[in-house]
């Protein structure tokens, strides 16, 4: 047992010995295969390193800091201001140009008589013009306002106007200057008295200030009036968003002013478009309201207070407020627990905190209406049968509402039938102010709001989330002392829940009214299918009794009239 045992370990002892003796022989070809495998990965050269960022301090930081003008911003933001491609840009350029027109005529009490006229000059440069009869501009204003961005009279006033920031001619001047170099031309005069002025010039958008290339006195055959003439890079095209259908959506709800529009390539009188004035009345004069208390925030409650020129908070919250009586005053400062003789620059931000709380707890009356002048019904009904061929018109303009404080109206038009498709979506035109909104449709409240209403009920198609079908158009005009559109651009209302509302109720009332006259037109029509068959069929009957009955012509005619009255009874014809 003890010799197998030690053969068994020899025998084992053996072939570990020829196993280790084979990975002897094995060894020198791993090696040189290690070996053949580091030659062919050789290490490749290292890449350059980036330099090491260099330590800075707070003061070398601080060199590179400085003030940014408005003009620079928007110089590289000039999207925000709806300058975002050329043919845009063309169209924007002649809506501000046209809305200044409008508002200098109304606030000097003028009839608008205003020229556009747009010059083609090259493939992609074209040359706008607008021409007004307005009071003209004074001399020493003309650079300040073309030369400079919020520069304006609107801004801090509370009445309804076209502009609002003191930035679209000006603007558009810059767009002018940055695309071709040219600068702005403005002829302008003030009286018939009174000498013309002709201006060149451009804005420095590093300061926002007006650089004059000129500044002669030249002859002008207008009495009074301004002409600017802008040079910009741009794309003429039709369409929804053309300047043509930009003049005609604003001479509808400007019934009072007459245009001339001048497309480019026209030549001679013939190529002129002319839209004549509808009324000889001016809108009413809409007057200048104060803040009411209802939209005022925190802060600037706090900055009232401290530029307030009155002696205590009761007589602050009295005079610089809407709608604020001194029993209403009293009230606030007793629920805020402030007493009403404390100075309102003395007042902490704890106090102002307590007021602003016991504001939105307390019953104050709506502000006052009279800053907002409304198209009319009588006038938006004569406008739309001015430009539009339709077989139905309604207008309603609501009861003004209330938004943040801010006193806001809706007005709806429609035109319904006649020589429009039936086969498409509605035509949809959206105004603020007067002002046609062009672009970002499905971004404004307006089209939320149409597109939200069931048009189904008022006889109409109307696929899911999508505007109605059918031959009609319909304007949705909003008039307020601040309307919140959504960019700097002018070009969507915000969705505020009673601007909604608001629209929602009006475009209700006309879809009540399209639906009644959609439904007559029907009855009338199956009215006139079973006057048809009458006419059609009973003369064969009364034929047909006269040979069963033999009687003659005579007898034969009293049937006919006979049936023909039972039948219309009947059919309540």
């Amino acid at each position: 047992m003890a010799q197998k045992r030690a053969s068994k370990r020899g025998g084992t002892s053996s072939r570990a010995g020829s196993a280790r003796g084979k990975a002897k022989t094995r060894a020198p070809g791993k090696k040189k295969k290690t070996a053949a495998k580091r030659k062919s990965a050789a290490p490749k050269p290292a890449a350059p390193r980036a330099p090491a960022r260099e330590r800075r301090s707070a003061a070398d930081m601080a060199r590179q800091q400085r003030d940014i003008s408005v003009s620079e911003f928007f110089a590289k933001n000039r999207h925000l201001l709806g300058f975002d491609n050329p043919s845009k840009a063309l169209l924007t350029t002649v809506k501000e140009g046209v809305d200044n027109s409008l508002d200098a005529c109304e606030e000097a009490g003028i009839l608008p008589d205003i020229r556009v006229e747009i010059e083609q000059l090259g493939e992609t440069r074209f040359r706008v013009s607008i021409e007004d009869n307005g009071p003209g501009i004074v001399r020493s204003q003309v650079p300040k306002i073309f030369g400079r961005l919020l520069y304006g009279s609107k801004f801090h006033r509370l009445r309804q106007s076209r502009g609002q920031q003191g930035i679209g001619i000006s603007a558009a001047g810059m767009y002018g200057l940055l695309t071709t170099g040219k600068p702005v031309v403005i002829t302008t005069r003030t009286g018939k008295k009174k000498e013309a002025h002709h201006f060149e010039l451009v804005i420095d958008t590093k300061t926002n200030q007006p650089r004059v290339k000129r500044d002669d006195v030249v002859d002008w055959p207008r009495e009074h009036g301004t002409r600017v003439e802008i040079e910009l890079e741009g794309n003429y095209r039709g369409g929804q968003h053309s300047v043509d259908n930009y003049v005609r959506q604003i001479s509808l709800a400007n019934p009072h002013a007459s245009i001339r529009y001048s497309p480019p390539g026209g030549e001679g009188e013939a190529a002129v478009h002319k839209f004549a004035a509808v009324t000889k009345e001016l809108p009413p004069t809409t007057a200048e309201i104060k803040p009411h208390p209802y939209g005022v925030e925190l802060g600037v409650l706090m900055q009232m207070f401290r530029d307030t020129t009155s002696r205590n908070v009761k007589g602050c919250l009295q005079a610089d407020f809407a709608r604020v009586s001194p029993k209403t005053a009293a009230e606030i400062c007793d629920r805020a627990k402030v007493a009403p003789t404390r100075r309102p620059s003395e007042i902490s931000r704890d106090e102002a905190e307590a007021l602003h709380k016991a504001i939105a707890k307390t019953k104050i009356m709506n502000p006052p209406t009279d800053c907002i002048a409304p198209i009319g019904e009588e006038l938006i009904e004569k406008a739309l049968r001015a430009e539009v061929e339709a077989d139905f018109y309604a207008a309603i303009t609501r009861r003004p509402a209330v938004y943040r404080g801010n006193p806001f109206l809706v007005e709806v038009g429609l035109a319904y039938g006649g020589d429009m498709g039936g086969d498409d979506p509605i035509q949809l035109y959206r105004y603020a102010n007067r002002v046609p909104l062009q672009y970002q449709q499905g971004a404004c409240a307006v089209t939320k709001a149409v597109t939200g209403t069931d048009w189904k009920s008022y006889q109409l198609q109307q696929p899911r989330g999508a505007l109605p079908v059918g031959p009609m158009l319909l304007m949705v005009h909003i008039a307020s002392v601040w309307v919140p559109f959504t960019s700097e651009s002018k070009e969507a209302i915000a969705h505020y829940p009673e601007i909604l509302k608001e629209i929602r109720l009006g475009l209700q009332e006309c879809g009540r009214r399209v639906a009644t006259h959609i439904r007559k037109r029907r009855r009338e029509a199956d009215e006139e299918k079973k006057r048809a068959y009458i006419e059609r069929y009973i003369p064969q009957v009364a034929v047909g009794l006269q040979e069963i009955l033999g009687f003659g012509e005579r007898e034969r005619a009293k049937v006919v009239s006979q049936l023909t009255h039972v039948l219309e009874r009947s059919r309540k014809l």
